[in-house]
């Protein structure tokens, strides 16, 4: 049964789609941002789930959890007793992700019913501002009955509209730590020394994803060191891609709607330093540098990566050692195994072997860690007000400007991954690592040539 604290008692219907705007998307669902008069919904962002435009009925996502996940999520009595994909993955983020991150940091937010007319006015709104390629590949689904209310994390108050101004900047961390498993191959031994997302961009890269090979390496941004943090954040600012984008009062300045961001060029980034400036008091030019010594400060300060980390380690034998637990939950055979000789296959048999429940202890801990590689992090800052006491809220100090900001931290993108994917996220693995090694190796058969070259 659903629980009575996720619905707000009130439906949408055609007249109150103008208050909407589009804020971004991604591969499942679209983010509307309220910018309307109606008290309730003021600061707040709406999440709308998608569709595929071609065989959209075969393809739209399961209606509740598979048998298979009921197993998995047995102890989460809320979340196996929801008959609705979008209402298992607001319990999900509600039951697994809020007690493990900190409540402070979560918020799960609750459903509203919505008409078909709502739905269909939202679309014809906005479908002028989504990127063509996502507006060729996904439409918003219709025939949803709900949608899911959160707090819009850009804006530093809730509720009530201020006059004061804020800053907000979304990160996605990525994964924080390299693979120690010891069910990673010799072929792939590579996880070990290079992280997840520079492999990851390799690939990206072969299939024209991105035009340049972001700097940002994650392991930087969870050292806890401010100068290794302070790197981090330029790295990102300089390649955004869709890792980083930056909002003043709610509205995007820096970064992508719906797709990855260009590089950061000259316009690009004067642009952003003019429009920081009724934010930050600086010297000319100096603008986004402080912004960057902000960021940099909060995430330091509020050690709120500490907790992620922590979350993303639970993922404690890789997908390569997940999977074969994956295929013992299933009943199925191991495809993994059938491909390896039997002595190969030996250094796995202990996942073969394993109880049921520890197999779904292994499963559920690697879902729950791919989720945390793959959130989203919101940082808002307000400048206080000289006469201002007190707060209740963190707070760092640019001592280059004599600014005090007020600062907040939330997680987003907690979205649930299912069971029925790990084979993909398998596959994908191999393919990133495959990808990369190769890259590698025709960079090194080009120096060898060039090195051969007379001068």
């Amino acid at each position: 049964m659903y629980e009575t604290d996720c619905w707000m008692d009130v439906t949408l219907t055609k007249k109150d789609a103008a208050g909407w705007v589009y804020r971004g998307e991604g591969a499942a669902n679209i983010v509307l941002a309220y910018v309307g008069s109606y008290p309730p919904f003021i600061g707040k962002v709406m999440r709308l789930r998608k569709a595929p435009r071609n065989c959209a009925l075969a393809m739209r996502s399961p209606s509740a959890l598979n048998a298979h996940e009921h197993l998995l999520w047995k102890d989460i009595d809320q979340l196996i007793g929801s008959s609705d994909s979008e209402l298992a993955c607001h319990l999900f983020v509600e039951h697994v992700m809020k007690p493990l991150l900190g409540s402070q940091y979560v918020d799960a937010g609750m459903h509203v019913m919505v008409l078909k007319e709502f739905l269909e006015a939202v679309e014809k709104d906005v479908i002028s501002k989504r990127p063509i390629w996502r507006v060729d590949n996904a439409k918003i689904d219709t025939l949803c009955e709900s949608v899911l209310l959160m707090s819009d994390y850009s804006l530093f108050t809730h509720g009530a509209l201020e006059s004061r101004s804020c800053i907000s900047v979304e990160i996605k961390p990525k994964c924080g730590f390299l693979p120690l498993s010891r069910f990673i191959s010799e072929g792939t031994a590579i996880k070990r020394t290079i992280t997840r997302f520079a492999m990851h961009q390799a690939l990206k890269l072969h299939q024209g994803e991105i035009a340049l090979i972001s700097e940002y390496n994650p392991l930087d941004l969870f050292s806890g060191c401010k100068e290794r943090i302070y790197k981090a954040i330029v790295d990102l600012f300089t390649t955004p891609q869709n890792n980083f984008r930056v909002f003043l009062n709610g509205y995007l300045i820096f970064g992508g709607l719906g797709c990855g961001a260009k590089d950061t060029n000259v316009s690009i980034a004067k642009a952003f330093e003019d429009s920081l400036k009724s934010v930050i008091v600086a010297d000319a030019g100096k603008c986004t540098e402080n912004l960057v010594t902000l960021v940099a400060e909060a995430v330091q300060k509020s050690r709120v990566l500490d907790r992620l980390l922590e979350v993303q380690k639970l993922d404690s034998v890789d997908i390569e050692g997940a999977i074969h637990a994956y295929y013992e939950i299933t009943c199925q055979q191991c495809l993994v195994c059938k491909e390896l000789s039997d002595e190969q296959a030996k250094r796995f048999s202990v996942f073969h072997s394993a109880s049921l429940d520890e197999s779904l202890r292994i499963v559920k801990d690697y879902l729950i860690a791919a989720t945390a590689k793959d959130c989203s992090l919101m940082i808002c800052f307000r400048p206080r007000r000289e006469g201002d006491s007190g707060s209740e809220y963190n707070n760092v100090c640019l001592k280059s400007t004599n600014q005090t900001f007020d600062f907040k931290v939330h997680f987003l993108d907690l979205d649930l991954k299912r069971l029925s994917k790990m084979e993909e996220h398998y596959e994908l693995d191999k393919k990133i690592v495959s990808c990369y090694t190769e890259m590698i190796e025709g960079d090194e058969k080009r120096k060898k040539v060039t090195n051969l070259q007379p001068s």
